[in-house]
């Protein structure tokens, strides 16, 4: 193939990105040391405050240790927040390489049990938000929506309402291709291997997923409460369903447990599931559904 001015810049960009992503390796590896040093250093300080403590040492000398203590835990909280910046940034440099594979005309070939880890894994690994005393938490974190002008990227994963057969309406797991300005409309791609359509959306026919999980512990406030109507993306499927909060996360780790709405069972819920944060979202009733459901009552696999 000859090498056009197009294909010399990107193959720049590539090698660009490779001894980018090779650097912040480099950091992450350098900062989780760091992280275990002031960890070390912060649980010694600790523990010799609590044998003052124990030791009935006077006032001063536990304000001192205490102030130790607490500049330790600052300088760790630091170097944690820059570390998982560092890996936010190898993320993005890995999706951006994925797109352009993929508009270079690269299909990617992914099996449905492979598909499902990404999908877990992408929830899993999704940024924690963690907020400091006084801190707002924001938009696209746990529950709190995105604000009304904003404009998912591309790449980005969200929840579209396509049509199906007899063009009845449900909420899929699709990736943003593009948001076309002068219509409003985002084109995005079903992420399931199996179905790989393309749909032009109207913004309010999109909903952007959250880039970050709430953490429970600090922030349990932009969680969605008990018993709140969602819709969630039910365990190895494309596919959003409507649900009810049935318990919360009690940890940074845990998931949301929730009643997928379902006729067959007398109280018209199945039995709780968990899912992830990140596939957790306000309801929007369809067209077929009404006030009454957010997608198909009958869950089966996308």
């Amino acid at each position: 193939m000859p090498l056009t001015a197009e294909n010399a810049a990107q193959q720049i960009q590539k090698y660009k990105n490779f001894f980018f992503q090779k650097d912040r390796l480099k950091d992450v590896q350098r900062l989780i040391h760091q992280i275990d040093e002031e960890r070390r250093r912060s649980e010694g300080n600790i523990n010799s405050l609590t044998r003052a403590q124990q030791s009935n040492l006077p006032p001063s000398k536990l304000k001192s240790l205490y102030k130790s203590c607490l500049q330790d835990a600052v300088v760790e909280e630091a170097t944690i927040r820059n570390a998982l910046e560092k890996i936010q940034e190898i993320r993005n440099i890995r999706n951006e390489r994925r797109i352009q594979a993929r508009n270079a005309g690269n299909k990617e070939a992914i099996r449905r049990g492979a598909l499902m880890k990404m999908v877990q894994i992408s929830a899993q690994t999704l940024p924690l938000f963690v907020s400091k005393p006084g801190e707002k938490v924001p938009p696209l974190c746990g529950a709190i929506p995105a604000e009304s002008n904003y404009i998912a990227r591309v790449g980005d994963n969200v929840a579209a309402l396509v049509k199906g057969v007899e063009d009845e309406e449900n909420w899929i797991l699709a990736e943003v291709v593009q948001f076309l300005q002068r219509q409003n409309k985002y084109d995005v791609i079903d992420i399931d291997e199996e179905q790989k359509d393309r749909h032009v959306l109207s913004k309010r026919k999109v909903i952007p997923l959250p880039l970050m999980r709430a953490n429970p512990e600090t922030d349990g406030h932009a969680l969605f409460p008990k018993d709140t109507i969602v819709m969630a993306l039910y365990p190895q499927t494309t596919c959003f369903y409507k649900a009810i909060i049935h318990k919360l996360p009690q940890s940074a780790t845990e998931d949301y447990e929730v009643l997928f709405e379902d006729s067959s069972y007398t109280n018209g819920y199945a039995e709780p599931l968990p899912v992830a944060q990140r596939y957790v979202i306000a309801y929007k009733p369809t067209k077929k559904s009404g006030s009454s459901g957010g997608g198909s009552s009958s869950v089966s696999s996308a």
